[in-house]
């Protein structure tokens, strides 16, 4: 196990995942699964009349990192909406392939999973959350 990859931080971010189970009527839901390591994430949202993400809920069955991301889109997902979501994804995105500056606003504890960026072999289970929060909530608002 690469310490500077499963700090303390990480593995304290993925003991502590908020949000895990399911909704009983979510308006937006989707699972996204990594093939490489079979990581898998699935998420349900409930949007408010705004548009923004007024419950969540997920299931978790992901590495360290995967769950750490979990942990962290679970921490400040509540009030978000989709282009606030969408940014954060695509910010932490280029953060850990095109090693840019970690994302801004709520979303900003990602930058604890910026040493992934020298592991390309786990860009794909990090990602994960982000990637099935933004496709739940386009669903939600179709």
């Amino acid at each position: 196990m690469d310490n500077d990859l499963y700090n303390t931080a990480i593995l304290t971010l993925a003991a502590g995942i908020p949000h895990l189970g399911t909704l009983g009527r979510p308006d937006g839901a989707a699972e996204k699964s990594a093939r490489l390591c079979g990581s898998r994430v699935s998420v349900q949202v409930k949007l408010d009349g705004a548009g923004r993400i007024s419950d969540f809920a997920q299931e978790v069955k992901a590495c360290a990192l995967g769950q750490a991301a979990s942990a962290i889109l679970g921490q400040y997902i509540i009030g978000a909406d989709l282009d606030e979501l969408t940014s954060a994804r695509n910010a932490f995105r280029a953060m850990v392939k095109e090693s840019a500056p970690p994302p801004k606003g709520r979303f900003s504890a990602l930058k604890t999973l910026a040493a992934v960026k020298d592991y390309p072999q786990r860009h794909q289970s990090a990602l994960l959350p982000f990637e099935a929060a933004v496709e739940a909530v386009e669903a939600a608002l179709k």
